[in-house]
């Protein structure tokens, strides 16, 4: 072999041998870097007041097993009746959901470009050629959408959902593989069973420990918005979905909530809630994420119990981008888009009424999206008390002091005071036998019969819309005196509603 040519070679596999060191020195940095993202984007620190020697943390050990619900889609206006998973939609970029510009959905380009072909392929084997490898990873795991790709909703083999993902970055957010989704990648079910910490991934499901909670504890979890975050950076975020597929903490007191569950950093200010309320859902307005970086707060305060008491939840967090079509309108802090359902008030359940279940200082609006029936919009809905198998009450708001069990009507229909402080409200509500009309209820009964009421439940419809349901109630459930109003007498285990509904055209 000619001197030159030995000459050549050394070369070639001294510089192949310094390539594969490089490489390697280089996928060890990678990984340092996307641990040095995502370690502090799941920081949180809560108050320093929640230290204060009356209350301590509480550290689950182990997850329950999750359970699926049936989440209430939103189906287009388009002559075809079919319901959608909003969560579905989070990463899909089909034309149909680009109702408004996507500010994220472009900005990687550049960035996207270093990523592919000979600038970097941070994972091809370590000897091929890569001269610009080195610029390429300057650029911040945070800007760097393709390293992990996007997160597309999947459906898990128990029915949950979860993401699309590789298998090492389903372990990377510490999530556990169930079911295959398309180019190689596993549907990654995410779920977190500690308090204290922070979640960014869309489809995250919040989970309790069997073990007992000591009390007094307060349970928090941080969820962090921001399109710099490669899990988020598909679509700016404006909604959270909360469905509490379980949901059980102690009862209230008078209807005052001892045991609480309140969600602070939104743009929504929900109720605070208590009880039972497996199978309820809330939305909440938060601000964009593409314009602003948003942490919101969802927190159990557990109070001082002399014995352990049984407290479990199981809620799934998901992710609603902006301009998405089945976004909750403004103000609706529960949304329903299908033609018939049942809506309740929170901790109502069909058990025997012995202590009052219905929660004071509850104040929200309850949508219902106008549905095709016949392919014709409906223009009317109409609500009728569900029936109960367990000797529960199907409705109950406040006690009639004239005749006990009887329906009141509010201010709408009379001067005298009634559902001046808990009411339902239906404006435009039509007795369907009687075609009596009112706006405002309470009692013990469902129906437009006016003081001394009725004791019959009866079917009401409105026509007006946007169909939407209005909940109030004030913070006692005690007797309420007002000079020149009738006495407003102290209300006796009150239930609050569970009333299914129908859309109808006519």
């Amino acid at each position: 072999m000619p001197k030159c040519c030995s000459i050549f070679l050394f070369v070639f596999l001294s510089l192949q041998t310094s390539l594969a060191c490089y490489e390697d020195n280089q996928l060890t940095a990678v990984t340092q870097q996307s641990r040095d993202y995502l370690m502090p984007s799941y920081g949180f620190s809560p108050p320093s007041t929640w230290n204060d020697g009356q209350l301590h943390y509480y550290h689950p050990i182990t997850g329950l097993p999750v359970s699926s619900a049936q989440y209430e889609g939103r189906t287009w206006l388009d002559g075809i009746q079919r319901t959608e998973k909003p969560q579905t939609k989070y990463t899909f970029r089909n034309s149909d959901d680009e109702e408004q510009p996507d500010q994220a959905g472009n900005r990687f380009i550049f960035n996207s470009f270093l990523k592919t072909g000979m600038f970097n392929n941070r994972f091809s084997p370590a000897n091929v050629l890569k001269p610009f490898a080195n610029f390429a990873s300057r650029i911040p795991i945070a800007l760097s959408p393709n390293l992990m790709g996007q997160f597309d909703a999947c459906t898990t083999l128990n029915g949950d959902s979860g993401i699309c993902a590789t298998k090492s970055v389903c372990s990377l957010f510490g999530g556990r593989p169930s079911g295959s989704c398309i180019f190689g990648k596993i549907c990654c079910m995410n779920t977190v069973n500690t308090c204290g910490g922070s979640v960014t991934l869309n489809n995250t499901y919040w989970q309790s420990s069997p073990k007992a909670i000591d009390s007094p504890t307060i349970c928090a979890l941080n969820v962090r918005l921001d399109t710099k975050f490669v899990e988020q950076s598909a679509k700016s975020i404006c909604q959270l979905r909360l469905d509490f597929i379980s949901f059980s903490i102690d009862q209230p007191t008078a209807g005052t909530c001892v045991d609480k569950f309140q969600v602070d950093g939104a743009s929504t200010t929900p109720p605070i809630i208590c009880g039972d309320n497996s199978g309820q859902h809330m939305y909440l307005d938060v601000p964009s994420s593409d314009l602003t970086s948003t942490d919101i707060q969802l927190l159990f305060n557990f109070a001082r119990t002399a014995a352990p008491i049984s407290r479990s939840w199981n809620i799934q967090i998901v992710m609603l981008p902006c301009g998405a079509h089945y976004l909750a309108p403004v103000d609706c802090l529960q949304y329903f888009a299908s033609s018939t359902g049942r809506i309740k008030s929170f901790n109502w359940k069909d058990v025997p009424v012995s202590a009052t279940r219905q929660l004071n200082n509850q104040n929200y609006n309850i949508c219902f999206r106008t549905e095709l029936i016949d392919r014709q919009k409906a223009n009317q809905i109409c609500f009728s008390v569900c029936p109960t198998t367990n000797a529960g009450a199907g409705y109950s708001i406040t006690t009639n002091a004239i005749v006990p069990g009887n329906s009141l009507l509010g201010v709408g229909t009379n001067t005298q005071g009634y559902c001046t402080y808990d009411f339902l409200a239906i404006i435009g509500a039509t007795d369907a036998v009687t075609g009596l009309v009112a706006d405002r209820f309470c009692g013990e009964k469902f129906n437009t019969v006016r003081a001394p009421g009725s004791a019959i439940n009866a079917q009401l419809c409105t026509r007006v819309k946007p169909f939407r349901v209005t909940y109030a109630t004030d913070r006692t459930e005690s007797e309420v005196i007002i000079p020149a109003l009738v006495l407003t007498p102290a209300d006796i285990n009150n239930v609050g509603f569970c009333l299914d509904y129908q859309e109808k055209a006519d």
